[in-house]
């Protein structure tokens, strides 16, 4: 009897733990589709976010395939990953997060879209840390200007900005009452505390050395243009000056030259 219960509770607990691994592996996955869909978008100059847009970004949200059905009334929903810069201005490590939203109207169909959101604002993220924001009602959100002409249309406008992928075509779209929840349950999964709140993560006071996380912060660094944690620019030695010959003149100096700010070199 007394075997039985110990072979009993250690099925349960490999049970336990092959569930566990499973659920981990999920959000290991998000988060590498989450840093393809970042890759994809980088290489498209005529259909990218605008870089501009990107540098000054407080949070950028990625929400791969999330599926728009609809049949008169409209229903979207996805699950993806957040990362918010830290007080040091680094992106901290990622939260899980969904996103649902709804639209009313004459439309019918199904359709899979990535989705990233771009926070522009501190004010606009903040409401992320108490567990929901609404978007056009926590926070002003706008479809997004797209390819280098959309550097022009950068405005502070709106404290998100909106962008949807689709069928190949990379598009600015409006997400008005479109709700942002962080996902406590894959969020304490993947960290492996359940209890952790969001601005813990936020804050870099919990954090992952998981590989996917590492890639999906490369992708958002190369995004963003700046280099990944730990990596600094190499700078050249400056050349040796030539020495000249006894008895030889050295020449004058050459003026120096001046720019303006605005030269295009």
């Amino acid at each position: 009897m007394h075997t039985r219960f110990l072979t009993a509770m250690a099925c349960s607990f490999m049970a336990l733990a092959a569930t566990t691994a499973h659920a981990q592996a999920r959000e290991e996955g998000k988060l590498l589709v989450a840093a393809q869909v970042l890759d994809e978008l980088r290489g498209e100059r005529d259909q990218q976010i605008p870089a501009q847009l990107l540098q000054r970004a407080y949070g950028v949200a990625v929400i791969p395939d999330v599926t728009k059905a609809a049949f008169l009334f409209g229903a979207r929903h996805g699950t993806g990953v957040l990362s918010v810069r830290d007080s040091q201005g680094r992106f901290s490590s990622p939260l899980f997060i969904d996103l649902t939203g709804g639209s009313i109207g004459w439309q019918i169909g199904v359709q899979e879209a990535d989705v990233v959101l771009v926070f522009v604002t501190k004010r606009g993220i903040e409401g992320i840390e108490n567990g929901t924001l609404t978007l056009g009602a926590d926070a002003s959100v706008a479809a997004g200007p797209v390819g280098r002409q959309g550097e022009a249309a950068v405005t502070p406008k709106a404290e998100v900005y909106s962008y949807s992928r689709a069928r190949g075509l990379f598009l600015g779209v409006a997400l008005d009452g479109t709700a942002i929840t962080v996902s406590d349950s894959a969020t304490g999964r993947f960290y492996g505390k359940p209890a952790a709140p969001a601005s813990d993560i936020i804050s870099g006071a919990v954090t992952s050395s998981s590989d996917s996380v590492r890639r999906f912060l490369a992708a958002l660094s190369a995004s963003t243009g700046e280099l990944p944690a730990g990596k600094t620019q190499s700078v050249p030695a400056p050349a040796a000056a030539p020495t000249s010959a006894p008895g030889a003149s050295t020449p004058a100096p050459a003026p120096a030259q001046t720019f303006s700010v605005d030269d295009p070199r």
